[in-house]
């Protein structure tokens, strides 16, 4: 097995999986804004291996894990890697779809999915609910590993109700996953409170004296480059997952760049579009653009009148037309 995690020199920063946002669009959007070497790895939404496994609900489903072959091009340049977020429960599954996967995709690597706290995922034990199963959450990154020579890591969290991060952690270590990224909240918090670094340098702590070899990355609540820089050299781990960050500045992974201008949001925003409508138009909802058009309809006068304005149109040329 090829392990890029342990190829790519710290500090490591990375897009985090997210839902209905880092498709094959938004993950070339952000790539093409960033300063080659600031960006190293980006992940594909969430994508279930009971989906995948269903002959009637893979073509569907398998709309997450495309890949245009613009931003192939865009991850070679910049020497990104791509990873795919896989999640269910069920270890034969996971080893079907990990090696359906590694035979019909060209991925660097494949990421287990146990940190998603949305709450009917956790019911039907899938994702953050796996913290409570350890035994079963190593069966499915053994049964995975095993299928694929593709990097295996897992993303997680500190606890179901409360932080039980050492405990947790000590279970994953024991099966190796290829490195492990740690986001600083419980099931519980969702997405509320703060992000707890203290737990994920109890982590990283544990790690070095039980695994010292395995990557370790951190994720919550980084909304500049210089405060994961900051996180990396408090806490000893080796990169930073960026999440809600890229909402605040879409161009976080251009740190120089400190001062944008109304056009060139207006023209990353045409330029989201177009790029979207040419992959998605007729498959995905239009309204989903709309939550990409607020992260660059901000920080200059006017801002929240174009905000509102779009956020009425119906389609594609409705959007093209309002800024002629």
């Amino acid at each position: 097995m090829n392990n890029f995690w342990k190829e790519i020199k710290s500090p490591v920063f990375s897009l985090a999986p997210m839902e209905d946002v880092t498709d094959t669009v938004f993950r070339e959007i952000v790539m093409g804004m960033a300063t080659p070497g600031k960006l190293h790895v980006v992940f594909t939404e969430f994508t279930s291996v009971e989906g995948m496994n269903h002959p009637v609900g893979r073509e569907r489903v398998s709309e997450r894990l495309i890949v245009n072959e613009s931003e192939r091009i865009l991850l070679k340049e910049m020497g990104v890697k791509l990873v795919a977020q896989i999640w269910g429960r069920n270890p034969e599954i996971y080893a079907n779809i990990a090696k359906y996967i590694s035979e019909n995709y060209d991925f660097d690597g494949i990421d287990i999915n146990m940190g998603c706290p949305v709450k009917k995922v956790f019911k039907i034990g899938a994702c953050s609910a796996l913290i409570g199963e350890p035994g079963l959450a190593k069966e499915i990154i053994l049964a995975t590993n095993e299928a694929t020579p593709l990097p295996v890591s897992v993303k997680t969290r500190t606890g179901i109700k409360q932080h039980q991060t050492e405990e947790w952690i000590s279970e994953l270590l024991e099966v190796d996953p290829a490195a492990i990224i740690l986001h600083g909240r419980t099931q519980r918090m969702q997405s509320d409170g703060d992000a707890s670094w203290e737990e994920i340098a109890k982590a990283v702590e544990l790690k070095n004296q039980l695994k010292p070899h395995i990557p370790f990355h951190g994720n919550g609540d980084v909304f500049s480059y210089e405060k994961g820089l900051q996180r990396i050299q408090e806490t000893g781990v080796d990169g930073v997952m960026i999440g809600r960050g890229i909402f605040q500045n879409p161009w976080f992974f251009n740190p120089a760049k400190t001062e944008i201008t109304k056009e060139e949001r207006i023209d990353k925003l045409l330029a989201h579009t177009r790029l979207f409508e040419q992959t998605w138009g007729g498959i995905k909802n239009f309204n989903i653009l709309k939550r990409f058009y607020k992260i660059y309809l901000n920080s200059f006068p006017g801002a929240a009148k174009l905000r509102a304005d779009l956020m009425e149109v119906k389609d594609y040329q409705e959007v093209y037309t309002y800024f002629q």
